[in-house]
């Protein structure tokens, strides 16, 4: 088996996390090949620890793609599973998500369970959790590479303090003009993130819809609007400013007010390993306290 693992550097109190990581994928046999960014926490344990051990080093989807792992373990938190999707693309490498931080939707097994979901993960007791994407091209020259998220695409102001509007088509026919401070168009699997902090609904990962979510609209009757994910959204934005934002995740781009971007679902999905102490509704229970009672 073969196994690349992906994180920033590491904190100093994760690095015993990364040595039980480390630790099971020598037990086990598996070769493995480290982000760059880990590489040197991962040459002291293994010089510390494992002495003659060798592992491979890779820094971008083409140093991947030549190692082609049959996983990818990601370090950190929901954060880190997002920039290596940047890597993975369409490779069909599943992710398994350890969370070196706070319980995350996406990096939910936490440092408690590492060794259980590494054990569940070696012996096939798992399952696959695919995630649908979101895919943006526009009508200008900018290139967005890569031009998908996971999470969410977000269209909003840039260098004003006044709201934009966003002219907003469903495959073709006008639905709404959003007078905010911009649009949040998420797949279920960012319903959980800042579609969520702006007043989105939950959605379940395989429901295949999106949400548009405008953020601090004007007209208080723009409320978050579930649509079917098989509608490609046309965007036109007007601005007292030139220019406007658009994020997919975390990387951002900038356009001009002439520009019209187009949004659909991806072609591709992402995998997330879930294992038998992995599940949706028990992670939004952890993670927003559903069910307990803190009156007293």
């Amino acid at each position: 088996m073969r196994i690349a693992l992906f994180g920033r550097a590491p904190k100093p109190t994760n690095l015993p996390y990364v040595e039980v990581v480390l630790e099971k994928l020598v037990e086990e046999g598996v070769e493995f090949s480290v982000y760059h960014t880990l590489r040197p926490a991962c040459d002291e344990i293994i010089k510390e620890e494992f002495k003659e051990v060798q592992f491979s080093t890779y820094a971008d989807e083409e140093e991947l793609a030549q190692f082609d792992p049959h996983f990818l373990i990601s370090l950190g938190g929901d954060g880190t599973i997002l920039e290596a999707t940047v890597l993975i693309q369409s490779k069909d490498i599943p992710i398994l998500g350890i969370n070196m931080g706070r319980l995350g939707f996406l990096a939910n097994v936490a440092k408690s369970n590492i060794i259980t979901s590494l054990d569940a993960l070696f012996t096939g007791r798992f399952q696959l959790d695919f995630r649908s994407l979101l895919q943006a091209r526009s009508s200008s020259t900018h290139v967005m590479k890569p031009n998908f998220a996971l999470n969410e695409i977000t269209i909003a102001r840039k260098e004003t303090t006044s709201m934009i509007t966003v002219h907003t088509y469903l495959n073709g026919a006008y639905l709404n003009s959003y007078w905010a401070d911009g649009l949040i168009i998420s797949t279920p699997t960012g319903s959980t993130g800042y579609s969520l902090s702006c007043g989105g609904p939950i959605i379940m990962p395989n429901s295949e819809n999106f949400v548009l979510t405008p953020i601090a609209p004007h007209n208080l009757t723009m409320r978050p609007f579930v649509i079917s994910d098989n509608n490609t959204m046309r965007l036109r934005v007007e601005s007292r400013e030139n220019e406007f934002l658009a994020s997919l995740d975390s990387r951002m781009h900038s356009f001009d007010t002439e520009t019209e971007l187009f949004v659909q679902k991806a072609d591709f999905r992402i995998a997330l390993v879930q294992t038998e102490m992995q599940d949706f509704p028990s992670t939004l229970r952890n993670k927003l306290s559903w069910g307990l009672d803190h009156r007293n």
